[in-house]
């Protein structure tokens, strides 16, 4: 984990206890990332930065399995989370100046 990747948690978890968060599902959850690796996936730290659960949820419902499923179903293609909502946020908050996730496939998935 980088220096910064360990500022921005510190910032927002900083930030969720002063208003109160309190975080739906699990904290941490491992995502399956196909052939490049698994994804671990900061869902509190997440919640507390986006505050909206219809960003990401908009895609997909709020339960465990639920984006596998999806894409079982043929109802999300691969990537199509990671790419339209993930990598495009943390893109605009980078241009942006501000704090912001991994931009790069390998930042996230672990082999």
């Amino acid at each position: 984990m980088t220096r910064q990747t360990l500022i921005i948690i510190g910032i927002c978890t900083l930030v969720a206890t002063t208003l109160g968060f309190s975080g739906q599902g699990r904290e941490i959850m491992t995502l399956d990332g196909g052939k490049t690796g698994s994804v671990e996936f900061k869902h509190h730290l997440h919640q507390s930065v986006v505050g909206d659960c219809q960003v990401c949820h908009s895609s997909f419902p709020q339960k465990e399995g639920a984006l596998a499923a999806a894409k079982e179903a043929s109802k999300l293609k691969k990537k199509q989370v990671m790419n339209k909502t993930c990598i495009k946020c943390h893109r605009a908050e980078k241009k942006a100046g501000n704090a912001s996730g991994p931009v790069s496939c390998k930042a996230c998935h672990k082999r």
